[in-house]
């Protein structure tokens, strides 16, 4: 009756006999010289599964969920160019061979009618694509998987089959990590470098155009961390310039960190040639309401530093007008809180700015 009850009460325990030897335990029961029989039932096996492994997420998920986008409107044309490629899989006939990858042509994604082609994914948009652009950043797909124009970042592999390989988006890309940077003083016992101090750290305010500080690379915004081997934390605004001009004539070592205060938003212009957002002075004011701006998560009370990783800091509105009119159909906008910009700027005149800074396009 024991057996009978555990048995049904733990369906764990298997109940044939060469089993049930295996699997009990001997104990002796109290006044008793007979031995008794209890089943032991094996700890149950707990089912842990991670996200890739889970059975309802198949192999074409992983895109969706380990990659890293651009911009939305890489990440929705994506999507819709995995679904075609998924059901033209699907319906594909003949037998393949396994691990062989299928890229049917633009055609077969129309054949299917169960997903937008990417001429009615513009029109939901409002983005001003052509078939040859997407052509020509499918032409990028790898064989071993169903990626799209993906290209290298300081994040890893993004997917873009929008932006693509965007030399704007390259030379604004804010890196992680530290850098080494090497570099000496002009004729004058200059570096072309106006540092300030904020919260105990030091960061660049003026690089000037020309001079050996913007040929080495620096922007508005890095963090300097050394001077020479000293490290810079705690030190004030005169400290570090004291520091700069001790150093050597010949070779300055600085260790610096890529302008931690801003960020980068990758945004595509609509038919009209537009990306979303109004500025006076370079400080963003509005957002145009359903704009790849408002998509990408631009937000208002915020300063222009860059444009396609050019400095616009200290420039009229009508010529960062023109920087943003001859961007191309993709723009990457560096963007400071306001509150940030104006501790970072303060006792610097602004005919400074817009006369000294060096505004030249970055190389990449």
């Amino acid at each position: 009756t024991l057996f009978r009850s555990l048995t049904h009460s733990h369906p764990g325990v298997i109940r044939d006999n060469t089993s049930v030897k295996r699997d009990t335990e001997t104990c002796d029961p109290p006044g008793g010289d007979t031995a008794r029989t209890h089943p032991v039932s094996p700890p149950p096996t707990e089912k842990r599964h991670s996200v890739n492994t889970r059975p309802d997420f198949g192999k074409e998920h992983s895109n969706f969920i380990m990659s890293m986008y651009p911009s939305l409107e890489d990440l929705k044309v994506d999507k819709a160019i995995q679904a075609q490629i998924s059901a033209a899989q699907q319906n594909a006939a003949p037998a393949i061979m396994a691990g062989t990858a299928i890229v049917p042509p633009p055609e077969a994604y129309a054949a299917t009618g169960l997903y937008p082609n990417l001429a009615e994914l513009s029109n939901y948009m409002g983005l001003s694509l052509s078939s040859e652009e997407i052509q020509m950043n499918l032409a990028l797909l790898p064989a071993a998987d169903n990626t799209v124009a993906t290209r290298p970042s300081a994040h890893g592999t993004m997917v873009a089959p929008l932006t693509g390989n965007n030399i704007g988006l390259c030379r604004a890309e804010i890196k992680q990590g530290l850098r080494e940077v090497m570099l000496c003083k002009d004729e004058q016992g200059k570096m072309g470098l106006r540092l300030i101090s904020i919260d105990k750290g030091i960061f660049v305010q003026l690089v000037q155009a020309n001079s050996p500080a913007s040929l080495v690379g620096l922007r508005f915004g890095d963090q300097v961390l050394q001077v020479d081997g000293r490290d810079c934390a705690g030190w004030s605004t005169d400290q570090a310039h004291k520091a700069l001009k001790k150093a050597s004539q010949d070779k300055i070592v600085l260790i610096v960190r890529d302008r931690p205060f801003q960020r980068t938003i990758t945004m595509h212009k609509d038919s009209a040639g537009h990306v979303g957002f109004i500025y006076k002075k370079g400080k963003i004011t509005s957002i145009v309401k359903d704009s790849s701006a408002a998509r990408n998560g631009l937000l208002t009370n915020h300063y222009l530093c860059e444009v396609n990783g050019q400095n616009v800091i200290g420039l009229k509105d009508s010529q960062v007008a023109d920087i943003l009119a001859t961007g191309g159909d993709v723009i990457t906008a560096t963007i400071i809180p306001v509150v940030i910009y104006e501790h970072m700027v303060k006792r610097m005149s602004s005919s400074l700015l817009k006369s000294s800074m060096d505004h030249s396009v970055p190389e990449v």
